[in-house]
């Protein structure tokens, strides 16, 4: 949530271009798909052969379209906004590491191993002493932060097996630890192609939310065209461990095996649509596990809706909505002593998935259990802000709502197959599986089959029942007085009503990274040969 930041070559092609539009890739490989041509060069020194380059900036620099960077193991306090002074520092477009050259791969031989490092040259790896930090240059007086690896503007651009960590917030765009940005706030897409694999991104400093860093995998401004992000995990963000925005109906990406806790969103997407499959991965530990929202301030174009690009139909769904989240795991979204800043700082706590003000999404076969306010929220997002870039709030599909300012009520959404267990502990009223709000009168109903609870699930029941089929006419608000007065109170929006409490920060608690994370089978494959790979293996 942005804050106030046997085919014949014919089929072949048709069956390609639907896997695209659903987000899928026709590759079933879990390593990023390489083309085994260009040049490799290489940074750092591996089993005693020393590398061209000793920064991954110096051989970013030097590399042409369709280059491969290998990165051998080592802690790289790479510095390239820290130079020179930045440019388009409005649009975030400042990093340790710059990517501004399109079809490059960037991998590291191990993922654990090969870290970029936002802390000062000499101190220990990712380390969490305040001494430590850089905060980025100033501008206006202020520090405006600083980025990790940033892809500006670049097509095409893989980053693979590798960690980035401690990269932190300002007074700019910032905190990103690795981001492919098409020009944050503009409007437009700005970059077309993009994967990630084997990635981790974390911080271990905590300072205020001022400066704490802000997202760990980040796309905005983005048309994925395929895109995926692979085998990820995220720790200890203000905002969100990964975050698609801002990127209208061409989203085009699919997020597989990720892994987000201990941040104050899971996963956040602010305008975003069209082709998003999130899918075999796991939210727990955060404030609020997962949001997806509309917002008319805050990387237009609104709204959020996830009807599939040219009115095609889903591999998955069959339907209009190509924008799909399945087979996932939500669990114990209940920690308040996060990092959390600006609108995600307004996520409920103990929500395993918000969708707020969402539309034509669906929501199928995940489990959410031992979320203690609820297992999942539907509800509108209230937005009182000035829209941006010349939008309105009824071009954009809300309302203007007396107290709220522009409603997006959300509609037309899928909740089908999920089993919901054990959810609602804080104990408050409402507090169970599930609860919908929608505030404003003749709009496209969601709708709610199949599902399955045990605890807390009267509300489930009675949605099942109103609402079976999505897409008609709800002809009046759904807006139960005693559920709206509990998101409220949970969400910050409004007062509590008596007797009713949510756990409140104590005290930020940064947590180490896990030991298991999975390393890239074989970091040569696909990889021209070089003084590192033989014949697509390490020497």
């Amino acid at each position: 949530m942005r804050k106030m930041n046997g085919f014949t070559k014919s089929k072949a092609v048709v069956a390609a271009a639907v896997l695209s539009l659903a987000g899928l890739s026709a590759c079933s490989s879990s390593q990023s798909s390489s083309s085994n041509s260009g040049h490799v060069l290489t940074v750092g020194t591996y089993k005693g052969h020393k590398g061209q380059f000793t920064t991954i900036q110096a051989a970013v620099n030097a590399a042409h379209e369709g280059d491969w960077i290998l990165v051998a193991p080592g802690d790289y306090k790479e510095s390239n906004d820290l130079a020179a002074a930045p440019t388009n520092v409005a649009n975030g477009g400042f990093a340790g590491v710059l990517v501004t050259t399109s079809n490059l791969h960037i991998r590291g031989l191990s993922r654990s191993g090969v870290v970029i490092d936002g802390t000062k040259p000499g101190s220990s790896r990712c380390s969490s002493d305040a001494a430590d930090q850089q905060f980025g240059q100033q501008v206006d007086g202020k520090a405006i932060g600083r980025n990790g690896i940033e892809v500006w503007k670049a097509n095409n651009v893989s980053i693979d097996n590798l960690t980035a960590c401690n990269f932190l917030g300002g007074g700019s765009q910032s905190g990103n630890e690795i981001w492919w940005n098409g020009g944050a706030d503009s409007g437009q897409i700005g970059l077309h192609g993009y994967s990630g694999s084997y990635l981790t991104a974390t911080s271990t400093y905590y300072g205020g939310d001022s400066t704490a860093a802000t997202y760990g995998l980040f796309s905005s401004n983005a048309a994925g065209d395929g895109a995926r992000w692979t085998h990820v995990y995220a720790s200890n963000f203000n905002d969100a461990g990964m975050y698609v925005g801002a990127c209208k109906r061409l989203c085009g990406i699919t997020i597989t095996d990720a892994w987000m806790e201990y941040s104050a969103l899971g996963y956040s997407g602010t305008n975003s649509g069209g082709a998003i499959v999130i899918q075999n991965s796991r939210f727990d530990q955060n404030k609020d596990g997962f949001d997806t929202n509309t917002q008319i301030n805050g990387d237009p174009p609104a709204p959020q809706d996830g009807a599939c690009p040219g009115n095609t139909v889903s591999p998955i769904t069959h339907t209009n909505s190509c924008w799909v989240l399945r087979n996932n795991i939500f669990e114990d979204n209940n920690n308040p002593n996060v990092p959390q800043a600006g609108n995600a700082s307004l996520g409920p706590t103990g929500t395993g998935m918000t969708l707020s003000g969402g539309r034509n999404n669906t929501v199928m076969n995940n489990i959410f259990r031992n979320n203690s306010a609820w297992g999942l929220l539907v509800i509108p997002f209230p937005d009182s802000n000035d829209p941006e870039m010349g939008q309105s709030c009824s071009g954009t599909g809300g309302v203007v709502t007396p107290g709220f300012g522009c409603v997006y009520d959300p509609m037309n959404n899928v909740i089908s197959g999920n089993t919901f267990e054990n959810n609602g502990a804080f104990g408050n009223p409402t507090n169970g599986a599930i609860g919908q709000l929608a505030l404003n009168a003749n709009k496209p109903s969601n709708c709610f089959t199949n599902n399955h609870a045990s605890g807390l699930a009267g509300a489930l029941k009675a949605l099942q029942s109103a609402y079976p089929v999505c897409g008609g006419n709800r002809a009046a608000p759904d807006a139960p007085g005693d559920l709206l007065a509990q998101v409220l109170c949970d969400t910050g929006f409004g007062s509590c009503p008596s007797g009713s409490t949510y756990p409140k920060t104590t005290q930020v608690v940064m947590h180490p990274l896990p030991s298991n994370l999975a390393e890239m089978p074989n970091p040569c494959a696909g990889v021209p040969d070089s003084a590192w790979c033989k014949g697509g293996h390490l020497i």
